[in-house]
């Protein structure tokens, strides 16, 4: 099932109205490689979408993660971030701690590792995050 199914179906059961509201969120949302926060992607609509109020946006962003669509994440700056959740598409973080930004990164290495780590005590891995905090290039010319 395709991910605005998901959320229809999603809505429905809840007992929510499916706003064109809501459905740009989402349609905007699912196009972005960005990790939004929801003053990002609030900013980012109302360019185009100015009734849309930032709580819509908020609520619409929690549904996400409440469907399985998109994943919250938070790294460590006391801001929630969201990014769209594909199940076939894994990656880490590389996020810099001065400027913020967020590298995704994928690293087969790494993953074969965990797998020989989790095999080594018994244990079955369901699912996992890696990050890794520092300075981006750009921040790291500018520390030197």
């Amino acid at each position: 099932m395709d991910q605005i199914a998901v959320f229809n179906e999603y809505v429905r059961r809840k007992g929510l109205k499916n706003t064109n509201q809501r459905m740009i969120i989402l349609e905007t949302f699912l196009n972005s490689k960005s990790h939004y926060s929801t003053e990002d992607l609030y900013l980012k609509l109302r360019k185009d979408h100015p009734r849309i109020g930032y709580a819509t946006v908020h609520r619409t962003l929690k549904l996400l993660a409440e469907c399985g669509i998109a994943l919250e994440l938070n790294f460590g700056d006391g801001q929630t971030r969201f990014e769209p959740l594909n199940a076939d598409q894994h990656h880490d973080h590389l996020v810099c701690t001065e400027c913020g930004s967020i590298i995704e990164f994928s690293e087969p290495e790494i993953e074969k590792l965990q797998e020989q780590v989790a095999a080594r005590y018994n244990f079955k891995i369901v699912s996992h995050r890696h990050e890794l905090y520092g300075l981006c290039s750009t921040c790291k010319e500018k520390s030197n």
